[in-house]
C-alpha cells in the first residue's frame, strides 16, 4: 500500500473524477457537424481545456462565446455515456469538505449536472471555467483552487488524467498524480492510477491522507 499526505487534494473533474469520454465526442460531433469542421481535429485538442480554447483554435471566425454557449446548452441536456470512475464516490466520501477543492475547464452548469447525473458530491470549493481568465493548461485554475482553501498550491496534490490539466497544476506548483492512461503524461508524476477502486481517503489532522493499492505506479 502507498500512502498519500497533503494539506489538500486537488481534483479535476472529466477523466478523473467520472468519464465523460464517448458524450464529450458526441457532443463535438454534433458541432463538428453543424460547421463543417473535422472531429478528429477537435478530439486532437479538446480534452482537459475550456471548450472556448478549442474552438478558437479551429474556428477562430465563429463567434466564440455565441458557440461556447450552444455547447455548454447541449452538454447540460444530455449527459449520455457519462459515468462515475469506478471507486470514485466512496473515495471522495471520505474527505473532510474543507480539504479538497474541484478545478475543472467545464462550466458550472455542466459540472453541476454531471456530477448529480453520476451520484458524487459537489464540493464546497469550485475553480469552474467562469472563474479564470486563463484556462488549463495556464496554471491560474489550480493557484485558485489552492487558495480558496487557504494552501498554497507547492503544498497540495493534484489529480488529473490529460496533458493539458497536467501541466496546469504541475505550472502552479503541486505534486501530480495521474487518473488513466496506459502511460505518464507528464514527468513530474508522484504516482499514476487507474482508477479509484481500492483507494481511500480521509482526514488527518489539518490535512487529508490517501491510502493506494499496490497497483498505483510512478
Amino acid at each position: 500500500m502507498q500512502t498519500l499526505k497533503a494539506p489538500a487534494f486537488l481534483f479535476d473533474m472529466d477523466g478523473t473524477l467520472l468519464d465523460s469520454t464517448a458524450n464529450i465526442e458526441l457532443i463535438w460531433g454534433i458541432w463538428c457537424a453543424r460547421h463543417g469542421i473535422a472531429l478528429e481535429h477537435v478530439l486532437a485538442i479538446c480534452h482537459g481545456v475550456p471548450s472556448s480554447a478549442t474552438i478558437a483554435q479551429v474556428a477562430p471566425h465563429l463567434d466564440i462565446a455565441t458557440e461556447s454557449a450552444w455547447l455548454d446548452e447541449l452538454e447540460v441536456a444530455n449527459c449520455d455515456g457519462v459515468i462515475a470512475i469506478p471507486g470514485a464516490a466512496a473515495m471522495l466520501a471520505g474527505l473532510p469538505a474543507d480539504r479538497w477543492a474541484l478545478v475543472t475547464s467545464a462550466t458550472r452548469p455542466v459540472l453541476e449536472k454531471r456530477l448529480r447525473h453520476c451520484g458524487l458530491p459537489l464540493p464546497a470549493r469550485i475553480v469552474s471555467a467562469e472563474d479564470v481568465s486563463h484556462g488549463k493548461p495556464d496554471p491560474e485554475p489550480y493557484l485558485r483552487g489552492a487558495a480558496l482553501l487557504g494552501v498554497p498550491a507547492a503544498e497540495c496534490v493534484a489529480f488529473e488524467d490529460a496533458p493539458a490539466g497536467l501541466r496546469s497544476a504541475a505550472g502552479a506548483g503541486a505534486r501530480l498524480v495521474q487518473v488513466g492512461g496506459n502511460a505518464p503524461l507528464h514527468p513530474d508524476l508522484v504516482l499514476r492510477i487507474q482508477d479509484w477502486r481500492g483507494v481511500t481517503a480521509t482526514g488527518e489532522g489539518n490535512g487529508v491522507m490517501m491510502i493506494l493499492p499496490q497497483g498505483a505506479q510512478r
